[in-house]
């Protein structure tokens, strides 16, 4: 479980980023954390990893203080980050070297997950593309079995069949004792992945509930007019009328539209959160 209390972060003195930031990741979930560029997603999950110290306030990850990294922590926690460069190692160099700093590493897994992305174990790291390597570093990742994945951005450089089977291969080797958050600004490439949804703008979180939750208490409607006597709580102009989130008074099942939920939640926060409040 990563527990983080009353944390305060700044990059400067003066620049506050996080203040009294409260939130709790339980396992089993695959957590979409949600923001514009500038939001602090990356460096939530910095603090989470204990790559940057928090100002004051605790976060503490399987109990352990995340700041102090100590080996018993790092060996559950796997990071891919948005930005990375990679050494001029063969594939299968890159893995004898890192696994053994893992000790659920499976062997197996990560030759299965090369076959799915097609990549070859002798294939030079630093002469790869881009898609090949954000590839190869999730296949490590999932492959080290770590209870805390962090996920930054991972379908950014991904092409359509490839960000398709990035949540084929996710779904399919996420257990119930993990721990998977990932952050990204491109909401629709993971919509039918995660859930719970948190939302964070400027360096607060302003939305956080399930999937089950959401479609509990709001309906996604498409109309060609909004209705003045029954005004929705948030819309926008599409093609041939108006998308809206509506209150759900009838018990009506709709699909998730996480674009225009997370449009909804940063153009007004306060209103969609009070249809949480009961």
């Amino acid at each position: 479980m990563v527990q983080i209390e009353n944390l305060t972060f700044g990059y400067r003195k003066n620049n506050t980023l996080f203040k009294e930031l409260n939130l709790q990741l339980k396992p089993g979930n695959i957590y979409g954390l949600l923001g514009k560029n500038g939001a602090g997603k990356t460096t939530l999950l910095k603090i989470v990893a204990g790559l940057v110290f928090r100002g004051s306030g605790n976060c503490s990850v399987e109990g352990f203080n995340s700041e102090k990294r100590i080996p018993e922590m790092l060996e559950n926690i796997y990071v891919l980050p948005e930005e990375y460069s990679l050494p001029p190692l063969k594939i299968k160099k890159y893995v004898a070297l890192n696994a053994p700093f893992y000790p659920r590493f499976d062997h197996d897994q990560m030759k299965a997950l090369l076959d799915e992305f097609k990549l070859d174990e002798n294939n030079r790291l630093n002469q790869m593309s881009y898609g090949q390597k954000k590839k190869f570093l999730l296949a490590f990742g999932l492959s080290t079995n770590a209870k805390l994945l962090l996920m930054d951005e991972p379908t950014n450089g991904l092409d359509i069949p490839s960000k398709s089977q990035f949540r084929k291969v996710v779904a399919s080797s996420f257990t119930d004792e993990k721990i998977l958050v990932i952050s990204t600004h491109q909401v629709r490439d993971l919509e039918s992945l995660i859930d719970p949804i948190i939302i964070i703008d400027e360096g607060k979180i302003i939305f956080n509930q399930t999937v089950e939750s959401i479609t509990n208490r709001l309906t996604f409607e498409t109309m060609s007019k909004v209705d003045e006597a029954k005004p929705p709580l948030y819309a926008e102009e599409i093609f041939g009328g108006q998308a809206a989130i509506m209150r759900n008074e009838t018990g009506r099942d709709t699909r998730l539209d996480l674009e225009l939920l997370f449009n909804g939640v940063i153009s007004n926060h306060t209103l969609i959160n009070k249809e949480f409040e009961n």
